[in-house]
């Protein structure tokens, strides 16, 4: 539960609203629970206040409706009014389980498709909301993020747009690289890592773990996540070390340049558990090369902790490596949708963020200080203390 104390005091921006895209209605719902738990509990002058009609609410969940006609084009409906609201719009653009008819054939909805109803959903607020915050956990375009030679910069296209249909904070996790925030430098851009719900469901489901540096370090499968793998290490006060992707140039294939090896930069890792940790896992290729080398370089465990479980090629290729021992578990958040078939792999844990989600948006309705959401440093420690505690008692 978030520090309630610093909100008891604050006025809203202006009535709570959270609307679900159909890519994301599982996370509004669970998002929903929290935040009428939270006002329920919330002890401020601001509920009784006559002014203040709707603080607190059986549900926030604004109605939408996104019909698609015949031909395949789409609206928006919105079956409430948005007048003066505090709107947060969820949406999941990685959802691939979503589908429609067209000309008799089936088409599951893409990111692209998802990002058009986000736009659809914007413009029938037709300028009534008093504030439009969009919350996309997998940031549209992320990994097209700059330009190299003759190529679109997708994802600043996009930040772009948005503010100029008048979004006022656009809200993501662990995004592929921040630094594209600077597309829309005056306007609100936060980014949230998951760090803590990694570390707590890894401990929840591990009792013999060590946390020091002569039992466990952090990897960072590429230089891409390098930055991921120190904060993580620094925390939990061990050392990282990093793979090098050594790429062939000279070809591309499926849009990018192969990789002919994996190149280790570390400490001697017999004996010790690993975590590799990066941004997300789409088809799972490199993940499940980096783990591999990692056991045959004599480490104990490897855990794999990635924000955003793709696994664009399903999973044959993850519970084929299971089997040889090549990883011990993965790690995921709820940030997305997952499969379903993904709940009866012996290997997998989910790092739930709905209640996180909550909290940030019960904050920025509030217009306080995100500082005031315990920082995931503080709360790493805490909770390691805790864990390291009861394995002493143990």
């Amino acid at each position: 539960m978030p520090n309630l104390e610093s909100i008891e005091n604050k006025m809203p921006v202006a009535p709570l609203k959270i609307v679900a895209l159909p890519s994301a209605e599982k996370m509004g719902r669970r998002i929903n629970d929290y935040v009428v738990d939270y006002r329920k509990q919330i002890n401020s002058k601001i509920k009784n206040d006559p002014a203040f009609e709707g603080y607190i609410e059986s549900s926030y969940l604004l109605p939408i409706n996104v019909p698609r006609f015949g031909s395949g084009e789409s609206k928006a409906e919105l079956l409430e009014s948005v007048r003066g609201k505090d709107l947060f719009l969820l949406v999941d653009v990685v959802n691939n389980s979503i589908s429609y008819d067209l000309n008799g054939y089936k088409h599951y909805m893409s990111p692209d498709d998802h990002y058009q109803d986000l736009k659809r959903v914007i413009a029938a607020c037709n300028g009534k909301a008093k504030r439009i915050n969009v919350i996309m956990p997998f940031m549209y375009e992320s990994r097209q993020h700059r330009r190299t030679l003759r190529e679109s910069l997708d994802c600043a296209f996009m930040l772009q747009e948005l503010k100029d249909y008048g979004v006022d904070n656009f809200v993501t996790f662990d995004a592929h690289d921040p630094r594209v925030a600077n597309a829309t430098p005056l306007n609100g851009f936060d980014n949230f890592m998951p760090q803590y719900q990694f570390i707590k469901s890894l401990l929840n489901n591990e009792n013999d773990l060590i946390i020091d540096k002569e039992h466990l370090i952090v990897i960072s499968p590429d230089e891409g996540a390098l930055d991921r793998a120190i904060y993580f290490a620094s925390v939990l006060g061990v050392n990282t070390g990093m793979f090098y992707k050594r790429r062939d140039y000279t070809k591309i294939v499926n849009g990018k340049n192969p990789i002919v090896a994996h190149e280790f930069l570390g400490d001697d890792l017999e004996g010790k558990d690993v975590i590799i940790i990066d941004d997300m896992i789409a088809s799972g290729g490199s993940m499940i090369d980096t783990a591999k080398q990692l056991k045959a370089m004599k480490a104990k465990h490897v855990f794999i902790c990635s924000s955003f479980g793709l696994f664009t090629e399903g999973f044959s290729k993850f519970d084929e490596a299971y089997e040889r021992g090549d990883f011990d578990k993965i790690i995921t958040t709820n940030l997305t949708a997952l499969p379903p078939e993904i709940y009866n792999r012996p290997y997998f844990i989910e790092a739930d963020l709905y209640k996180f989600i909550a909290s940030i948006i019960d904050f920025m309705n509030h217009d306080a200080s995100m500082s005031n959401i315990l920082t995931p440093a503080e709360k790493m420690r805490e909770f390691l203390d805790e864990y390291n505690a009861r394995e002493k008692s143990n």
